[in-house]
Order: structure tokens, then C-alpha cells, then sequence
């Protein structure tokens, strides 16, 4: 097995974050697009003003993950044949982690905004939070926990997938 060179490392690198980056796009752009609709539907006037704080919590967290999960493509747009490929990976790993963060406020924000729409308060905010800790469950906790998983098993010279030293 061949090894890959730094700029290869690195190319592939941005390769796997504009993967990952085009699913969390898709999620977010569907809520915001909700989010902006929202407004003009009938049953909007009937909100409170709870409700309609937590809309507008909702939707400014939608339109900043939006913000943070696209500015890769623009950055790369801007750095476009200059060989900065390390400093455009860099950034869109920070960009595509703060998107990820503003997507969490946005879920959990829009599971209580309807929530408390149609339940009661008290049950709306235990189901906001319990969707909170999934989203970091899964997010947050799993990947962390499992960080070093299969460092015993496989080499960074072993690794069959070609995924090693991400």
C-alpha cells in the first residue's frame, strides 16, 4: 500500500469535510426554509409571545448554521488555486463545527417552539431537552467516547479504509 503525500492528505481531507458538510447542508437549509414559511401560516397568529421568541431563537440559529456550513465553498472560491489548501481545511473544520453547533440551538429551539404549541409547557421542555441531549448524544458524547476506537486493532499504516491520521 502506497502512502499518501501531505498535499494528497490534505486534499482528501477537504474531500471527506465537503461530504460531510453537503449532508448537514441539506438538514439545515430544509429547517430554515420551514422556519421562514412559518409566519405566513394561519395558526402563526395564535402563537405567544414565548412562542414567538423561541421562533425567532429558531430561526436566527438556522440562518447562522446556514451562514457557517456554506462559507467552505465561498472560502474555497476565494482561495481557488493558491495552495492554501491546509489553512481552507482548517477553517472549514471550524466552520462545520460552529454550524453544527447553530443547528443544534435550531433543532431543539424549533422541537420547542411546536411543542409548547401543542402540549404543555412542562412537557414541551422536558421533550426539548431530552432532543437536546440526543442531538449531543450522538453529536457530541459517541464520537468522543469512541475517538480511539480501534487504535488497538489497526496501525495507521494498516488501515484498509485510508482513513488514517484524519
Amino acid at each position: 500500500m502506497s502512502k499518501e503525500t501531505e498535499k494528497q492528505r490534505w486534499q482528501r481531507n477537504f474531500a471527506d469535510l465537503l461530504q460531510e458538510l453537503r449532508v448537514a447542508q441539506t438538514g439545515v437549509q430544509i429547517l430554515f426554509a420551514f422556519l421562514l414559511t412559518l409566519p405566513f401560516s394561519n395558526g402563526f397568529g395564535r402563537t405567544t409571545p414565548f412562542q414567538q421568541d423561541v421562533y425567532i431563537v429558531a430561526l436566527l440559529a438556522a440562518a447562522g448554521a446556514t451562514a457557517m456550513i456554506i462559507s467552505p465553498v465561498a472560502f474555497h472560491r476565494a482561495l481557488f488555486r493558491q495552495g492554501r489548501k491546509p489553512e481552507l481545511v482548517r477553517f472549514a473544520h471550524r466552520m462545520a463545527s460552529g454550524g453544527l453547533a447553530f443547528m443544534l440551538v435550531a433543532m431543539v429551539s424549533s422541537v420547542l417552539l411546536i411543542t409548547d404549541f401543542v402540549l404543555d409547557r412542562p412537557i414541551a421542555f422536558l421533550l426539548s431537552a431530552v432532543t437536546g441531549l440526543w442531538f449531543l448524544a450522538f453529536w457530541m458524547i459517541l464520537p468522543f467516547a469512541r475517538r480511539n476506537w480501534g487504535d488497538d486493532d489497526i496501525g495507521d499504516d494498516e488501515d484498509p479504509s485510508g482513513l488514517a491520521n484524519d
